[in-house]
């Protein structure tokens, strides 16, 4: 049964991923036809196209892209759901529907976060990797887009060491920290 939880959160975790990415992509006006804007698009339209319809005018013309936001809650709130379902088939002792629902709160709000943290992480190793190997890159200019933002804040606290900027470092540090808290 462990392997069904690590499948549905791998997958889970994707999808939100993707999501969450389409609408920082969006937020900082990163052109999407290119990559990774095309590839978040492709796994995340069939939902966010269909939310972006029903939103409220002040809110689909907002600079925040909350169709891809939403889409990112569901999904959240969607793994939580099924993850209880799951564990109320393996569990012998019925839950109440208060427990049941706090559970589907704690565990959408769980990958949520997590999301946010490990897709964090995976895009400052590969700006690091690639600032090393391949700096002119393609994808190194929106990579540093994506980054940078995040990276501002701790440019300025974090100097430079021998000509090579640490902030990256840290924060994937913070990061780690962040997701050991969080279990």
């Amino acid at each position: 049964m462990r392997i069904v939880f690590f499948l549905l959160e791998t997958l889970f975790f994707f999808l939100v991923a993707c999501a969450l990415l389409r609408a920082w992509m969006n937020h900082l006006r990163i052109n999407m036809s290119g990559q990774p804007g095309r590839f978040a698009i492709a796994v995340t339209d069939w939902l966010v196209a269909p939310l972006r319809r029903v939103l409220p005018r002040a809110l689909a013309q907002s600079r925040v892209d909350w169709g891809s936001l939403f889409a990112a809650v569901l999904l959240s709130l969607a793994f939580g759901a099924l993850w209880v379902l799951l564990a109320a088939s393996v569990s012998a002792a019925p839950g109440s529907g208060v427990a049941m629902a706090t559970t589907v709160l704690t565990m959408a709000a769980r990958i949520l976060i997590r999301t946010v943290l490990q897709g964090l992480m995976i895009l400052l190793v590969g700006y690091a990797i690639l600032s090393w190997v391949q700096p002119q890159s393609p994808v190194m200019g929106t990579l540093d887009r994506l980054c940078a933002p995040v990276l501002r804040p701790l440019r300025r606290v974090v100097p430079l060491v021998g000509g090579v900027d640490l902030s990256v470092l840290v924060l994937i540090i913070l990061l780690q920290v962040g997701l050991m808290l969080l279990g």
